[in-house]
């Protein structure tokens, strides 16, 4: 009975041979199914790997770009500087070429007038910052008598009236390392007057073949879309910079002006010397007013007695720079022309840190720029230029 159970279960020969059949005939089947995932899995990683090196051949570039930019920093700064200034003055340039001046001429004028306007600045705070050197002794004693009874109470600091008076910090021991002082900005200078010349001679040649640059940057382009749209991005550019800098310009001299006001009132020293800091600190946002409200709390506390009457120009000098910042530069400029404010900190702070002073203050038209490029190529109705002919 049991043998006749077990074979009855049994599948019998046919059976056995049918299902081996099937599977047999089944087999390829799904050998090829597992191949064609295999080789679907293959492309996705060789897709993944490529798209993996092709971001990092452009981060390669990247960082081999900015190493080039910051190693190559005495020679791109006047050109940069340069080519800013002039797309500033691309608007003089094109009123002086409809009034019939020729090219050459036109250049010339417009960097002395460039030239004028420095030498004249520098000419007007000789006197002023001579006079600072003449008071810098008296100026650092009455800083440490002034300071020593806030420095007392951080004993941590380790800081006492003899140490400002025949310390390492003293004022005798300041003026002897001058010299070291001297011998740095002697060392400086050379390079100084070589970007100097640089910049001057870049900005006249800029100038002169202002329009030849602008027909050889459109002609690069094969396609009539092409050429148009950089027409357009070129014509707004120095729109944007030329209208922006020359608004800003009247405005912060009147920001100057209120400085310099302020620092005579106040009772500070060399008060033209404040107000021609102030317009310059202006032009770099964030850090230039940060930075003039330090300066002015430290002197103010210094020149007088009272804190609070010393905090005072501070204060006002503040107050100012905010109405214009958030009240008339609005009004007189319209929304239209305002950045972002975090994307042009980071502009200050990259460019700081790759070209010092100077690039502080070329973060504001370089993010201008950026600014009126990525709008004139993404932002669609525009009116587009005619081509001549």
């Amino acid at each position: 009975m049991e043998f006749d159970k077990i074979a009855a279960n049994r599948p019998d020969a046919a059976t056995a041979q049918a299902a081996g059949a099937g599977i047999g005939r089944n087999m390829p089947h799904a050998l090829a199914d597992d191949a064609e995932s295999s080789d679907l899995l293959d492309g996705a990683g060789r897709a993944r790997l490529a798209t993996a090196s092709a971001w990092a051949t452009i981060g390669i570039f990247l960082i081999l770009a900015l190493a080039g930019v910051y190693m190559m920093s005495i020679i791109l700064i006047p050109v940069t500087l340069a080519i800013v200034v002039g797309m500033i003055l691309g608007l003089a340039a094109e009123k002086l070429s409809k009034l019939g001046v020729p090219r050459v001429l036109n250049a010339v004028l417009l960097s002395s007038a460039v030239a004028l306007v420095i030498f004249l600045i520098i000419n007007a705070l000789a006197g002023p910052v001579a006079k600072l050197a003449q008071e810098a002794p008296d100026f650092f004693q009455r800083t440490s008598d002034r300071l020593m009874p806030y420095l007392d109470r951080f004993k941590w600091l380790h800081i006492s009236p003899e140490t400002l008076q025949s310390g390492p910090m003293s004022v005798s021991t300041l003026l002897e390392n001058s010299g070291n002082v001297l011998h740095v900005v002697s060392n400086s200078l050379t390079p100084a007057i070589v970007q100097i010349l640089i910049f001057f001679a870049a900005l006249l040649l800029f100038l002169a073949g202002r329009i030849s640059l602008r027909k050889t940057i459109i002609m690069t382009f094969s396609r009539r879309t092409s050429r148009l749209n950089a027409i357009r991005i070129i014509n707004a550019v120095e729109r944007v910079l030329g209208f922006y800098f020359a608004t800003a310009s009247l405005i912060y001299a009147g920001v100057g002006v209120a400085m310099t006001v302020i620092a005579y009132v106040g009772g500070m020293s060399v008060p033209l010397l404040w107000g021609v800091f102030a317009f310059v600190a202006s032009f770099v946002p964030f850090l230039g007013v940060t930075t003039m409200t330090i300066a002015l709390a430290i002197a103010g506390i210094v020149t007088h007695s009272d804190i609070i009457f010393g905090l005072a120009p501070a204060a006002a000098f503040f107050a100012v720079h905010m109405a214009v910042e958030n009240l008339a530069f609005p009004a007189i400029m319209g929304r239209q022309w305002e950045l972002n404010p975090f994307v042009v900190f980071l502009a200050i702070i990259f460019w700081t840190w790759m070209w010092g002073a100077v690039g502080a203050m070329l973060a504001l038209p370089l993010s201008l720029i950026v600014m009126t490029v990525v709008d004139e190529l993404f932002i669609e109705e525009k009116t587009q230029p005619q081509l001549p002919g």
